[in-house]
């Protein structure tokens, strides 16, 4: 009888947690940790719009502008991430332990390059580019001062990201948790030290952003270095297939349409606000910065089951994946309902924390927030759908899904509502975009928990 390695036998003990611990308690214990570190990246955003937010209307205007230049950063490192994370868990779910390596050294090297090239082009062009993001004449100042340091950290954000979301599908989220969320209580704890004690404005909010991502980028480096994932991250062991890149890409490619087609709407919905001045652009940015923080919440759960799902489809324990999704779904719809109620209710006090002597930026806000909350609860059955079939392979189906929400949907509506029932047609864009994807939705989940249910009792 073969004795195991002591690597070995911890590896067999991860592979035995992923593929015999019930469906409830595994997606929860995953999920946890990521919400976790979801929610406190969202909530660092949250602060710097609050902090800006005192500097005044327009200001707090940059920081919708300079959001779409982070989608723009998420985008790159969420692709790469979860492209070269679903081939990890897959892999490993086989037990092919080099294939994984492999996979996770090409993205994360592929991630420090294509973020050098952004920060490069970004700052040689940073003017036009928060133009072209929608920044009015007012505004181009502060989202200047604001995104020239985010491009500076764009390498070690889309490297960030690329870890994270490695350690979340090998089910180690906690170890992402560590790197995200330190990084985001940093710079909450140095926006008001950039910003007023140093007398900065909104460059002090992005010097922060920058300084808490880089700290991020080490706690996550290191511990890859110390050996806490399953697989390494080596230079040497970057693919120099254009398949294994191909795959990335295309696995990663829900990601890409989701997160790109975020700055994309972003961008449209500043443009779109801007007719109607700043505290337009300011309320909607308030907004967009309260509903990412409470979709992170959601996000965080399904990214919970996707190791749960990718893994155990890779062991073809197709019974777990049918169970951990449905449990994903239900979960997220009744704590979506709840969190949209309280918001529902508490809107105008939200609103008069960022905006207190703003009566216009008050008043708009309130109206596009109670509208999102009405159809919160739909994100639980839409994120669900999008985060399984992602990690099962199904990079067909969740492409076109991720492209409904802001793209198929959304950026339609915000060019046609408008000029019909103008600045009402900015606030209700997105949650009638909400409630079209979950039409489109419906149809793939159905089809892809009969397809389970086959194969289960097949024994494919």
């Amino acid at each position: 009888m073969a004795v195991l390695t002591q690597e070995e036998e911890r590896r067999q003990a991860h592979y035995e947690k992923m593929t015999q611990t019930p469906v409830p308690r595994l997606v929860t214990t995953l999920a946890i940790p990521t919400i976790i570190s979801m929610m406190v990246s969202a909530l660092y955003n949250m602060a710097d719009t609050f902090f800006v937010s005192q500097l005044g209307t327009s200001a707090v205007g940059a920081v919708g502008i300079v959001f779409s230049l982070m989608a723009i950063i998420q985008a790159i490192g969420f692709t790469l991430g979860m492209g070269s994370g679903t081939l990890v868990t897959l892999h490993l779910g086989a037990k092919q332990e080099e294939e994984a390596t492999c996979a996770a050294s090409t993205g994360f090297f592929s991630a420090i390059f294509l973020g050098i090239l952004l920060t490069v082009f970004g700052s040689l062009f940073v003017e036009p580019m928060m133009r072209a993001l929608g920044a009015t004449a007012t505004i181009l100042p502060y989202a200047k001062a604001y995104g020239q340091y985010i491009l500076l950290a764009a390498p070690v954000m889309c490297a960030s990201f690329v870890m994270n979301n490695i350690f979340r599908y090998e089910g180690k989220a906690t170890m992402g948790m560590l790197g995200i969320g330190t990084g985001g209580i940093l710079n909450i704890i140095l926006d008001p030290v950039f910003i007023f004690g140093l007398n900065l404005g909104t460059a002090g909010a992005a010097i922060a952003t920058a300084l808490s991502q880089t700290v991020s980028f080490l706690i996550l480096l290191i511990l890859f270095l110390k050996g806490k994932s399953d697989v390494r991250l080596r230079i040497s062991k970057v693919s120099r297939s254009a398949g294994m890149y191909v795959n990335i890409l295309w696995k990663g490619l829900p990601t890409l349409c989701r997160q790109g087609l975020a700055s994309l709407a972003s961008v449209a919905l500043n443009v779109n606000a801007a007719v109607y001045g700043d505290a337009a652009v300011a309320a909607m940015s308030i907004v967009n910065r309260i509903m990412f923080f409470m979709f992170s919440a959601m996000l965080g759960f399904g990214q919970g089951l996707q190791p749960v799902a990718g893994f155990n489809f890779g062991a073809k324990k197709y019974r777990r994946v049918y169970d951990a999704t449905r449990f994903a779904a239900l979960v997220g719809v009744v704590v979506m309902a709840a969190f949209g109620a309280v918001i529902y209710l508490l809107s105008p006090q939200i609103l008069r924390l960022f905006r207190k002597d703003d009566a216009e930026v008050i008043a708009l806000g309130v109206f596009a927030l109670r509208a999102q909350c009405v159809v919160m609860p739909l994100f639980g059955i839409t994120t669900t759908t999008n985060m399984a079939l992602q990690s099962t392979g199904k990079a067909g189906s969740a492409t076109f899904l991720a492209l409904c929400r802001q793209g198929i949907f959304f950026l339609p509506l915000i060019m046609l509502l408008p000029p019909l029932i103008g600045v009402a047609g900015v606030q209700l864009a997105q949650p009638l975009a909400d409630v079209c994807t979950l039409v489109a939705s419906l149809p793939f989940l159905v089809y892809f928990l009969r397809s389970l249910k086959k194969m289960d009792e097949s024994g494919v």
